[in-house]
């Protein structure tokens, strides 16, 4: 039996994970010499790469004096912390990579919290210390303190301490050390944890803890084999999480060797695999011997918090540059989805060209859009709704934990605004000169806040948020104050036209920009919409008045990205996504239609 060590390395977002697993794989000798490397290799998604965050867990694996080292890179975004939650269950020991200037962060908390649950002795690794702001001793105290805070064991606070710079592929023993490679992390790793016990004699018992899809072998299931061996072709079976068994056929074993996936005819205790063949392979599930079914316990998915109807594109500009658009397209991509996106739901309207699409928040769904329109399907996207629960006969909303880092001069603002969104403070406190606040806030209240967050503390202030519990349902929230302003005509809008009517509040667009009726095109000065037209343009004339032609100058329009689309709309708004732009609609785009829309509705009421 080949030695077997896995490894996850957990941190929060920009702490570097994704380019320590580069140099781990670049000194290992995974590529090689004619390869030309690209930074962050194991972000092979589009969006993280532009975003510098890594969305989705995935696996690679380097040799080391003989132990195969699975290596699994993290998301650290709390939209996406029950990925890592189930990842951790598959390792032997974690790295705990700490910025050496911003020391353990919220996000940080949340990843170790579930790693000493386990049991797991983590390694720590202070990163970054060539800053010039590091405070090394000081960060090293800070995790002492948050293990202790998360009730770590005599064992877990033994831990070892490494220092490094992951982009320059170093890591040392000691802080004055001069690194030369990462070797030090590996010795550290093999000496710190034992190599995966040899119990390739025992009933097979292997668990998937995340899924992958391949156009041509169908869905994958991904997990460690805790005993016994696993082999192609072998008919094995599948326990799921409410205990029942089916029986079931490996197509194919595929092992990590490198970062490429590599068939085999068996693998043994210890390994992560991928299994093929088994279609409705589901988070959580067992596979055991026929004659010896041995269920581990099973693994709970976080449910969605927040859904958003996704509609066929029905604007006046509706097919002009996307490939799909038709409600069997999206139904379709959507399915695809749901085969490996485990924390999305997906349901059927009583129209065929809606969709309720349910994730575990803003970026979650946000990041599910931004893929589709990249790969070429336009849609229409409704305003986010909380998802409530029947609790002991009351109806519950979601609450999320907020942990708000400012400067002192913004600390009142954010206590007025997270008063307003009916949310609690429950802790407050100051470090490093920044105010550090504690807040459960309904996550209706959310919707929305992260533009004006930034807005208010100039972008000195970090927010970050993970899903908390249920709650009965708080107060009224406030909604957006100020209206739409709306199209009244279909053309082209006009400097003039824009330039006369920037005093009546703030534009989306610029001169030159393709309108129709019923496009928001700006936000109104005042708490009501605003209908205007952006395409009249001056009246020509042969008599130049004096001083009046001077050139006219125009307010930047405010960029539109889908996160501030989502957090802008209302409830008889949509987001027109299309493969190379986001608009804003009003629901119904004629005047009378919205009038009488609003008639029914108060007449509901």
């Amino acid at each position: 039996m080949q030695k077997l060590l896995n490894i996850a390395v957990i941190a929060h977002v920009d702490a570097g994970k994704s380019t320590l697993v580069d140099a781990m794989l670049e000194q290992s000798g995974v590529f090689g010499s004619h390869e030309v490397v690209q930074e962050q290799v194991m972000d092979s998604d589009a969006i993280e790469r532009e975003r510098g965050i890594t969305i989705y867990s995935k696996n690679c694996s380097v040799n080391y004096d003989g132990i195969k080292i699975n290596i699994v890179d993290t998301p650290g975004h709390a939209d996406f912390s029950s990925e890592v939650e189930r990842i951790i269950r598959t390792v032997d020991t974690v790295i705990l990579l700490v910025d050496s200037s911003e020391g353990p962060m919220p996000q940080t908390r949340f990843v170790l919290k579930k790693s000493l649950e386990i049991g797991l002795k983590p390694i720590l690794l202070i990163n970054k210390i060539d800053k010039p702001d590091r405070r090394v001793n000081e960060v090293i105290d800070l995790v002492y303190e948050l293990f202790m805070d998360l009730d770590a064991t005599d064992d877990q606070l033994e831990f070892p301490i490494l220092y490094g710079i992951a982009k320059k592929h170093i890591v040392q023993y000691n802080l004055d050390d001069e690194g030369k490679d990462i070797r030090p992390l590996f010795e550290t790793i093999v000496k710190h944890t034992k190599v995966y016990p040899d119990k390739d004699d025992l009933p097979l018992q292997l668990q998937i803890s995340s899924l992958a899809y391949d156009d041509y072998i169908g869905r994958l299931g991904i997990g460690r084999i805790y005993q016994g061996t696993v082999k192609k072709g072998q008919t094995v079976m599948v326990s799921d999480a409410e205990g029942k068994t089916r029986r079931a056929q490996i197509a194919g074993v595929f092992t990590y060797k490198g970062l490429n996936r590599t068939e085999t005819e068996s693998a043994g205790s210890g390994d992560i695999v991928l299994v093929s063949g088994i279609s409705d392979i589901s988070i959580g599930e067992t596979i055991n011997q026929l004659d010896n079914i041995l269920p581990l316990p099973a693994i709970k998915v976080e449910e969605p918090t927040l859904s958003m109807n996704f509609l066929v594109n029905t604007s006046p500009f509706a097919g002009q540059d996307g490939k799909y658009v038709t409600s069997r397209n999206i139904k379709e991509r959507l399915e695809k989805e749901l085969e490996v996106n485990v924390g999305l739901r997906v349901e059927p309207t009583a129209s065929p060209d809606t969709f309720v699409v349910s994730g575990r928040g803003e970026l979650h769904l946000s990041i599910l859009v931004e893929n589709m329109r990249r790969e070429g399907y336009e849609l229409a996207i409704s305003k986010p709704q909380v998802i409530t629960q029947v609790i002991d006969g009351h109806t519950c909303e979601p609450i999320e934990e907020v942990i708000i880092e400012v400067p002192d001069e913004y600390s009142g603002s954010i206590i007025s605004q997270m008063s307003l969104r009916q949310g609690e403070m429950v802790d407050m406190g100051e470090d490093r000169g920044m105010i550090k606040q504690v807040w459960y806030v309904p996550t209706r209240g959310l919707i929305g806040f992260r533009s004006d967050f930034i807005n208010m503390t100039r972008g000195e202030g970090t927010m970050v948020r993970q899903f908390h519990g249920y709650s009965p349902m708080k107060g009224e929230i406030a909604q957006r104050q100020n209206g739409s302003m709306v199209s009244t005509e279909a053309g082209v809008s006009m400097t003039y036209s824009i330039f006369n009517l920037q005093e009546r509040g703030q534009f989306f667009i610029g001169p030159q920009t393709d309108v129709y009726e019923g496009m928001i095109v700006g936000i109104s000065a005042r708490s009501m919409d605003m209908e205007v037209n952006p395409t009249k343009n001056k009246k020509a004339t042969s008599i130049r008045s004096a001083g009046k032609d001077e050139a006219m100058r125009l307010v930047p329009p405010i960029p539109l990205t889908l996160e501030y689309a989502l957090e802008f709309i209302r409830d008889d708004e949509l987001v027109e996504v299309t493969p190379h732009n986001i608009r804003l609609r009003k629901r119904y785009l004629k005047s009378h239609e919205r009038k009488n829309a609003n008639r029914e509705k108060n007449m509901v009421q």
